[in-house]
This record gives C-alpha cells, structure tokens and sequence, in this order.
C-alpha cells in the first residue's frame, strides 16, 4: 500500500503558490490563471478609468492638472499593460467559450486503449488563438513605443 505525502507527514498544500503551479495540467491551467488576472487587471482599470473621469466636475484646472500627471511613462508602460491585459483576456475568451459550447470536443468515441483526450484537440486552437494575441501584442507595442502612439 502507497502512503500519501499527508500520511508519511509531508504537507501536500501548495496554498497561493498552487494558482502558479499547474502541475499535471498543462496549458490550459497556465490560461486559466492569466485570464483570471487579466480580467482583474482590466476590472482595477475600469474603476480608475471611472474615478479619473469623474475629476472633471471640479473644474478645467483639476482635469488638466490630472491629465499632465497621467503623461509619466510609467501611466504610459500601465497603459500599454491594459492593451495586452485585453488582447489576451478578449480571445481567451472567445476560446473558452467556443470550447464550452463543445465545438472543440469531438465526436463521442468508445473508450478503446490508447486513449484519446479531447484536450488534445483543444490545445491546436489554444496555440492558434494565443498567437494572435501575441502578434496583436507585439502590434501594439510597436504602437505604443516605436510609433509614438
């Protein structure tokens, strides 16, 4: 009989370091966690967006005053980090749900020896959507940084 790791002592917890470490899981974990903290990364924004916005009551000198501080580069690196938060946040989420309606799954098929995932499937789609994120990224970078934009 196999001890587990609790049973000879050993803590099996992996706490906040378990988001980060997706073991058996393979990509999908790893997108998973970015689309969770993209999605609070772009929420944090919407409420800045909100609160910076709402300066302009207090007269043309605040919101002036505020937008020569939002001119630093690192609003302009923060600002770059919201664009990559969307590009990546937007198709992971078309790909999560085109995955969840079943349209990467596959027919149904016996369970014969090997095995195959549906994963398997699901994974081409993945790559193919996360590099047009990376090429929308690097577009805005070049945007952002080279352009002058």
């Amino acid at each position: 009989m196999a001890l587990t790791k609790e049973a000879k002592g050993q803590s099996n917890k992996l706490g906040v370091g378990g988001w980060f470490y997706a073991g058996r899981y393979g990509p999908e974990r790893y997108l998973y966690i970015l689309h969770r903290i993209s999605g609070l990364g772009i929420l944090l924004y919407f409420i800045l967006h909100i609160f910076v916005t709402s300066l302009r009551i207090r007269g043309v000198a605040a919101w002036e005053n505020i937008m020569s501080t939002l001119e630093h580069p690192i609003f302009k690196f923060g600002e770059f980090l919201v664009f990559l938060a969307f590009a990546f946040h937007a198709l992971n989420g078309v790909r999560l749900i085109l995955t969840e309606l079943g349209l990467f799954l596959g027919k149904p098929q016996p369970p014969k020896y090997p095995y195959r995932l549906s994963i398997s499937r699901q994974r081409v789609f993945s790559w193919i959507l996360m590099f047009i994120a990376f090429v929308i990224m690097v577009l805005g970078f070049i945007d952002f940084y080279l352009m002058g934009g």
